[in-house]
């Protein structure tokens, strides 16, 4: 079992398949992903350095693989990743995470190859406002795909990131949406990164206060299973949905961390916001999972206790899509 020397123990892989993006979403890239320099040579790791890395994480425990980016969409071998990743023993639950674009003509694509969960990116329901705030008029089409997800039985669950100047004016018509839809729709603090200090500044929401109103409505906390994302979940008995919160802002967001990060390239990051991976890549390519898996249980036990977001030290992470969503 991987554990670190806190006692955390780690269940949980996010994998990111691409830096890539599309989107031009204004708390995230608000000027598009840049395809220059050593950026627009991206080398991402390959469906069987992929299949090479899951392997490893589950041998030693994981259970659950999250494919990120970017926007993973963008890769045309997408489904086969899928496949690679819920091929591997060990894994129960593979769970990408999307921008939308592509979702309607993709998910039965997806779920074929053995999706298992889905969060989609939505942070309007008004589609003007969602086209200010992600550059694409791409609204409608993300909610047929989600649609879509749910009659084949995809668990779906929907990210909005709180946006004081955007969004935090639709808090009321995002309830009433989950009211009569049954997806869980996680409210997402701001986070600031090495680009976003200024907006950061005007726009972040404590998700403390959201999850006041939700009590005093009736919202009820859920327990939370061991290889869960960040989120705490809440219920009503009136509501076909759930609503989610993560706060990486509140006390003790680290505590119970299950989670460790692959990026594209094969830099495992034992921190979201950490100043930096430990280049793996090397030992990827050569094949052997075994191996990796020993170098990445050495890499765990140099895991910090928490990130110091509070103290405004962001690490690598210059944007959000760095993040995976």
């Amino acid at each position: 079992m991987l554990t670190d020397e806190f006692g955390r123990r780690f269940f949980y892989l996010r994998l990111s398949v691409t830096d890539v993006c599309n989107f031009r979403c204004n708390y995230c890239l608000p000027d598009g992903y840049q395809c220059t320099g050593a950026q627009g040579r991206e080398k991402p790791l390959s469906v069987a350095e992929v299949r090479t890395v899951v392997r490893a994480f589950a041998s030693l425990g994981s259970e659950k693989v999250r494919i990120t980016g970017g926007e993973p969409s963008l890769r045309r071998d997408l489904p086969d990743l899928i496949a690679a990743t819920s091929g591997a023993a060990g894994i129960r639950r593979v769970a990408i995470t999307s921008n939308g674009y592509r979702l309607a003509n993709e998910i039965d694509r997806w779920r074929d190859a053995g999706l298992d969960q889905l969060n989609v990116s939505v942070d309007s329901l008004d589609p003007h406002q969602f086209e200010r705030i992600t550059g694409h008029h791409k609204l409608e089409k993300a909610l047929r795909g989600i649609e879509r997800a749910l009659e084949l039985g995809v668990e779906t669950k929907v990210n909005t990131v709180l946006l004081r100047e955007h969004n935090l004016g639709e808090y009321h018509e995002f309830l009433q949406w989950v009211r009569a839809t049954p997806v869980t729709l996680r409210f997402i603090e701001l986070m600031r990164t090495g680009d976003n200090r200024s907006f950061f500044a005007s726009n972040h929401v404590s998700g403390g206060d959201i999850e006041t109103l939700l009590l005093r409505d009736g919202w009820e906390r859920l327990t939370r299973h061991r290889s869960a994302g960040p989120a705490r979940e809440y219920r009503h008995p009136d509501y076909a949905g759930r609503i989610g919160l993560i706060t990486p802002y509140s006390k003790d967001f680290c505590a119970d961390c299950n989670r460790l990060r692959m990026s594209a390239q094969g830099a495992l990051h034992l921190c979201l916001f950490a100043e930096q991976g430990i280049d793996l890549r090397d030992a990827i390519a050569g094949g052997d999972h075994r191996a990796l898996a020993e170098m990445i249980r050495a890499a765990v036990s140099d895991k910090t206790a928490g990130h110091q977001l509070a103290g405004g030290r962001t690490g690598a992470t210059r944007n959000l899509a760095m993040l995976g969503g």
